[in-house]
């Protein structure tokens, strides 16, 4: 057991700590092989990191990577491999017992595997006989029961290819990861301002006024960010951060890549203003800056004053105003002051900075969109916007954060269970078929059909899902009753381990591994949260010459499993990605203009996106204010003995990969196995520091939850509300527990209760 030490840090983001890590971790991955590959990452000619989404721009840093992008580089480059002598020697139930980390720490797959239930063992089985009885178990299972999801890794090639290999097989089921995260995203823009993305560019920062920041812990989840945050705190722009935890990249940062910051240890303020909003408040705190800015208009045309509001914008752009106006003046100070945790004044006076800019940029993050009422936070976030008229404006807008690198391009070209958001009469045309039309499931839908055993099939396309998924202990339990579960992955994971009646891992090609195909080595491309496209070109040779590509999988399985082809020249595609471009842009030619001739535009090519040309593709053919049903976020009925708790990720992950057990900027280390609390709450339930407590779901489902051994740890964080790490807690998740509208799992506001330990206490060194 490694040593436990809480100690708070006090340092910067970014710095010697940042430099640190990545040559801690890159030296024991393999020195030589990942520091080969780091210069070409996130270049123009490169490879597009395969960790967060967050633009790479034209004009590059000579390190266009940050701590969590070299890590995740290094951890696909490892030097370290598993073949069938480490299988031979683990029985399945043995692995089961491992950490996620060690799982992962084990090395690369190499060979396709098959489960023995006999044996209680993966053996290996060739390519050609994994895809026959693949393709065999999936024709006799009926496409309705059979879930095809995508991790955010997979390339928009291999994204094209999969949803049209689901849809010829007759399935819609095509959650992906977008649906544990920004599906709230991508269900309340649309009908704001009529696209499901973001309306920002990287060159916006470059002209903004006013930066609003909800949500999002961009020290650990989107680190280059940090770039350009700096450069806009420099001009002396505000930041206003409103988050329930005081993250330390949202305060200060001191940049690797700067030997005079590096050598006297200098540091830029990130946050010019930081709000402790309670976790699920910031729906009432975005209405009252909104009531506050009404307030200040009002107060200007009594004086005669030019008008605080953007009237003109509000008349010619957007729907809905004065119905939201009358919300804003029914609303009590009393009652957002109770469900933000803020007081008046802190909204006041950010309404007051948000007046004097004519330029605004509002950033999120899961922070608002894994909440029961995520969708509505999202459409209130919009509404500030709009009040001001910085929607297609340069320097204005709204950016979502995404996390995975190609999440929201596998929903550009066809990943979603939404039959209405894919082109399916394009397809009839192309592909000569009659797509299914019937609506598929979402990975709350899919979690549900798996604990009740409607869901007989599962394919994974990179991820871990039964980790990412809530409610895990009941999942496991579903998971086994499957009939097929097939794992295209690079690493071993809990998803594999949970074995079904029929299991086989399929192992991949990393985006940083040469893909040597027909016409000879291929590039593929991905979409950034700027809604830019990429080329991305591996620079490193493949770690087994058993691996396959995700296209070529893909194809194969396709091959295996439909009775015919028919218009899908599949060997073609695979021996030559270009061919899949140009289907890409055949069945969307406004997205994908040119797309094969643009690959290499540096900072990537756009995406039109009518909102920043003020072109409104809504009901109502405007920008809609949306009315919110509540104040509350979480939109919990909390008796005083429960908590709300917030999942979190460590400085030393990425998703449900964890690279280490060292959360820096939270001084921990050498344990994820802790509970954030706030002082106050310590004393309300009679806790000591360093004490292990239960947590218990408070769910009213009568279904008994629980994680056990979280040792205290007091921490700068809202009254009423706890943290602790994500994957772990997701035992404590209902899959019932979700946001309204879109099904992104609740994991920012758990209902949860504390039970002490008989007063145990952890072997804490501090």
């Amino acid at each position: 057991m490694a040593k436990v030490t809480i100690k708070p840090y006090e340092g910067p983001s970014g710095g010697w700590g940042s430099a640190q890590s990545v040559l801690r971790y890159v030296g024991k991955e393999g020195l030589a092989r990942v520091t080969a590959a780091l210069p070409h990452q996130n270049k123009t000619g490169g490879f597009m990191c395969v960790s967060c989404a967050w633009p790479k721009p034209a004009d590059s840093h000579p390190a266009e990577f940050c701590e969590n992008g070299a890590k995740a580089t290094a951890w696909e480059l490892t030097a370290n491999k598993i073949g069938p002598d480490f299988f031979a020697a683990h029985t399945v139930t043995e692995l089961l017992g491992w950490p996620d980390h060690d799982l992962e720490e084990v090395g690369r797959l190499t060979q396709p595997m098959r489960y023995d239930r006999a044996q209680d063992k993966y053996v290996p089985v060739g390519w050609p006989d994994a895809f026959v009885e693949i393709g065999r178990e999936l024709r006799a299972i009926d496409p309705h029961a059979a879930v095809f999801y995508a991790s955010g890794r997979a390339s928009l090639e291999t994204s094209y290819m999969y949803q049209l290999f689901a849809r010829l097989y007759g399935s819609n089921n095509l959650p992906d990861s977008s649906n544990m995260c920004h599906e709230s995203t991508s269900v309340a823009l649309p009908k704001s301002i009529g696209v499901p993305v973001g309306t920002v560019s990287l060159e916006d920062f470059e002209d903004t006024e006013c930066l609003l920041f909800f949500g999002q812990n961009v020290g650990t989840n989107s680190p280059r960010m940090l770039h350009p945050l700096r450069e806009v705190s420099k001009r002396g722009v505000p930041i206003v951060t409103f988050n329930p935890l005081r993250e330390r990249g949202l305060e200060r940062f001191t940049d690797p890549q700067s030997p005079t910051e590096m050598v006297l240890g200098q540091e830029t303020r990130i946050s010019s203003h930081y709000f402790q909003v309670e976790s699920g408040g910031d729906l009432a705190a975005i209405m009252g800056i909104c009531k506050a800015l009404v307030v200040l208009d009002d107060e200007a045309t009594a004086k005669g004053e030019p008008a605080v509001l953007d009237h003109e914008f509000i008349r010619e752009h957007t729907h809905g105003f004065e119905a939201f106006l009358d919300s804003l003046r029914g609303t009590s100070w009393k009652e957002i002051e109770h469900h933000s945790g803020l007081k008046r004044g802190d909204l006041e006076e950010t309404a007051g900075i948000y007046v004097r800019s004519k330029a605004t940029i509002a950033l999120y993050g899961m922070g608002l969109t894994q909440h029961r009422k995520g969708v509505e936070t999202v459409q209130m976030l919009v509404n500030l916007l709009l009040l001001k008229g910085n929607i297609g404006r340069p320097g204005a807008g709204i950016l979502p954060v995404r996390g995975h690198s190609n999440v929201q391009g596998q929903r550009t070209v066809g990943i979603s269970e939404k039959p209405k958001l894919v082109p399916l009469d394009r397809l009839k045309e192309l592909y000569k078929f009659e797509p299914p039309r019937w609506e598929g499931m979402s990975t709350v839908d899919a979690c549900k059909g798996i604990v009740d055993g409607s869901v007989r099939a599962f394919i994974g396309l990179g991820g871990n899902f039964l980790r990412a998924a809530p409610d895990r202990d009941r999942m496991e339990e579903g998971w086994k009753r499957m009939r097929l579960n097939v794992q295209i992955s690079t690493k071993l994971n809990r998803s594999h381990l949970v074995a079904s009646e029929i299991s086989y891992i399929l192992p991949c090609l990393g985006r940083t591994e040469i893909d040597e195909e027909a016409t000879g080595p291929q590039v593929v491309t991905v979409e950034d949260s700027t809604a830019r496209i990429h080329g991305s070109r591996a620079v490193a040779k493949p770690i087994s010459e058993h691996l396959r590509s995700e296209p070529r999988i893909v194809a194969e399985m396709a091959k295996a499993t439909l009775e015919s082809s028919g218009h899908v020249d599949w060997d073609a595609w695979v021996g030559d990605y270009s061919k899949i471009r140009d289907a890409i842009e055949a069945t969307y030619p406004d997205q994908f203009k040119d797309f094969n001739d643009r690959l290499w535009t540096p900072g990537g090519f756009p995406r039109p996106l009518a909102a920043r040309e003020r072109k409104w593709n809504t009901d109502t053919g405007k920008a809609n204010f949306v009315v919110p049903d509540t104040m509350s976020s979480h939109g919990l009925d909390l008796t005083p003995d429960m908590l709300r708790l917030i999942t979190l990720r460590s400085n030393d992950q990425f998703n449900t990969t964890i690279y280490g057990y060292h959360d820096r900027f939270r001084g921990i280390d050498g344990t994820r196995m802790v509970l954030f609390i706030n002082p106050d709450d310590m004393e309300r339930f009679g806790l000591a520091q360093d004490e292990l407590v239960t947590l218990v779901g408070a769910s009213d489902d009568q279904v008994h939850r629980e994680i056990n051994g979280l040792q205290v740890v007091p921490y700068d964080i809202p009254r009423g509300c706890v943290g602790s790490y994500y994957p772990e807690c997701n035992v404590l998740i209902p899959i019932a527990h979700h946001a309204e509208e879109s099904k992104v799992p609740a994991a920012k506001s758990v209902p949860v209760t504390l039970r002490k330990e008989d007063g145990r206490k952890a072997p804490a060194a501090h």
